[in-house]
C-alpha cells in the first residue's frame, strides 16, 4: 500500500509538509492551497473530511490560492492521489 501521508485528506493535493505530521496524528493547522481546509480543523473525521470534499467539489473545486494552481492542473489526477482511508 502507498504512504500518501504528503497528500491532503480531501482533494488530495501534495502538500510538501505532512499536513497531519510525521505520525499522522498531528495536525499542522495550515491551509491546503487548493481546496482551502484546515489540517486539523475541517478534516478532523471521515464524515468532515467527506462533507468538506462534497462542499468544494459543488462549488466548481475552486483554489483557495489561485495562484498556486499549476497550468496544466486536472482535477481528476488529484483526486486520485486522496489517501485511500479518507473516501
Amino acid at each position: 500500500m502507498k504512504m500518501k501521508n504528503h497528500n491532503c485528506r480531501v482533494c488530495g493535493l501534495y502538500i510538501t509538509t505532512k499536513p497531519w505530521g510525521n505520525d499522522g496524528q498531528n495536525p499542522t493547522f495550515e491551509i491546503c492551497p487548493c481546496c482551502g481546509v484546515e489540517f486539523g480543523n475541517e478534516d478532523y473525521s471521515l464524515d468532515s473530511i467527506r462533507n468538506f470534499r462534497k462542499e468544494w467539489l459543488g462549488k466548481g473545486a475552486p483554489w483557495f490560492d489561485p495562484k498556486q494552481k499549476p497550468l496544466n492542473w486536472k482535477l481528476e489526477d488529484q483526486l486520485q492521489s486522496i489517501p485511500d482511508d479518507y473516501f
